[in-house]
């Protein structure tokens, strides 16, 4: 056979095909539930009130023919219109019906799928509600609530006093302009640019420095990070007073520390030289740095004993 007239009937024969599926009420009433979302075979009994085998016969002539595809969704199998011929065939029959009763009755249905779904979403949280905040649920890490809340962060220059593991300093450089990054420690500094290196990051500074005693300009930072390192220098005043001096007009500060304790075995364990500070004294240091607009609050509680409660204070260069 010629391949002009080859193709020509291939392309009759699948019309046909085509249009013997949609000369069918159940299955253009199921095409028309799957233009507005993608359901499971299950969803689809529920609107219809129909059986599975007759629904699952209707699903698997309309994937036959390429106007349906479905894809796994966990243990479910969930359907919506396939791009194509079909769908365009499909798109003008339903423009033409779209004032039908039974398009109209299966929205009904849909809609009370959709609330049936959301008073099990509803009911489910007001069962757990009071012990979740304990439960140990997949993707929910501070490190990803940290990074998600630095996607908002402003793209500016950032000076990290104290860098500690790096982790902070990392996540600054994903939002940052540019970090500087301050520590006494050679090796920390080191370690911290290994890190940097292996994630592509490359708008990070180090510097190695105390940061009570900062060789950095005056006014050249637009924001500074104080993440669990005011605690081991001897004078903080003096820290926060040059945190104070390099920041422009306008910048911030963002204090992270430890509430006030007891726990006397930091000193030599950790190095710490300071058994934290209270919302009081930390809010006057700042203040007395030259900071306005200064604000203090209880962020966490470890959950481990010694129960450490972290501190958070902010405050801004007028």
């Amino acid at each position: 056979m010629h391949p002009a007239i080859l193709m020509v009937t291939m392309q009759l024969t699948t019309t046909s095909r085509l249009l013997k599926a949609l000369a069918d009420e159940t299955r253009m009433r199921i095409l028309h539930l799957l233009a507005q979302e993608e359901l499971s075979a299950s969803d689809l009994m529920e609107i219809l009130n129909m059986g599975q085998s007759r629904v699952s016969t209707h699903l698997s002539l309309l994937k036959e023919v390429g106007i349906v595809m479905d894809h796994r969704a966990g243990r479910r199998s969930l359907y919506n219109l396939q791009p194509g011929p079909g769908a365009l065939l499909w798109d003008g029959i339903s423009k033409e019906n779209r004032r039908a009763p039974e398009f109209h009755a299966d929205l009904a249905g849909l809609k009370t799928l959709r609330e049936r779904r959301i008073g099990n979403t509803k009911a489910y949280f007001d069962r757990v509600a009071a012990s979740f905040g304990e439960a140990d649920l997949p993707g929910r890490t501070w490190e990803g609530l940290a990074r998600a809340l630095m996607a908002l962060a402003p793209r500016q220059r950032y000076v990290d006093l104290g860098v500690g593991d790096g982790q902070l300093t990392l996540m600054l450089a994903g939002a940052a302009r540019e970090v500087t990054a301050v520590d006494l420690s050679t090796k920390m500094l080191s370690a911290l640019k290994r890190r940097a290196g292996d994630a592509g990051l490359t708008n990070i500074k180090y510097l190695e420095a105390d940061i009570a005693d900062l060789p950095i300009p005056e006014g050249q930072q637009d924001i500074a990070v104080m993440s669990q390192a005011l605690h081991h220098v001897p004078t903080p005043s003096r820290a926060l007073e040059e945190a104070y001096r390099i920041l422009t007009r306008g910048g911030r500060i963002l204090v992270i520390d430890l509430l006030a304790h007891n726990e006397d075995w930091v000193r030599e364990k950790l190095q710490h030289q300071h058994f934290g500070f209270t919302e009081e004294e930390l809010a006057g240091l700042l203040e007395e740095a030259g900071f306005q607009n200064v604000q203090v609050s209880r962020a966490a509680r470890d959950s481990n004993p010694p129960h450490f409660m972290t501190l958070i204070a902010t405050g801004t260069k007028d």
